[in-house]
C-alpha cells in the first residue's frame, strides 16, 4: 500500500502562521503577571495554528511551555532550568515533569 503524500500549505500561508505564532507567544509573556491562565490558552492556540498550517514552532518557543500540560514556562517561577553535561533540563513545577534538550559546548 502507498504512503499517502500531504500537499504543503502555501508559502504565504506558512509565513503568516509563523508570524501569528510568535505574536501569541509575545502575548502570552505579556500576559503571565496578569492572568497565567491566559498565557497558557496563548499557547494552546500557537500550538494550534502551528499544526493546522504545519509550520514548525522554532525551538526558542519550544522551550517557553510544557509538552505535557502545555503551560506556559517562566524560568524562576513555574520552571526550573538545570544545565548538566549534555543537556539542559527544564522542569515543570504544575505537573512536576521534566524535559530535556540537547545542547553543544
Amino acid at each position: 500500500m502507498a504512503m499517502r503524500k500531504h500537499k504543503q500549505k502555501p508559502a504565504k500561508e506558512r509565513r503568516m502562521a509563523l508570524e501569528r505564532v510568535d505574536i501569541l507567544f509575545q502575548e502570552a509573556e505579556k500576559a503571565f503577571k496578569i492572568n497565567p491562565k491566559l498565557s497558557n490558552r496563548y499557547v494552546q492556540l500557537a500550538r494550534k495554528i502551528a499544526m493546522k498550517s504545519k509550520v514548525r514552532i522554532r525551538s526558542e518557543l519550544k522551550k517557553r511551555f510544557c509538552k505535557h500540560c502545555r503551560s506556559y514556562l517562566k524560568p524562576g517561577v513555574n520552571c526550573r532550568v538545570r544545565l548538566t553535561k549534555k543537556h539542559l533540563t527544564y522542569y515543570c513545577l504544575n505537573c512536576k515533569r521534566f524535559m530535556r534538550f540537547p545542547y553543544k559546548k
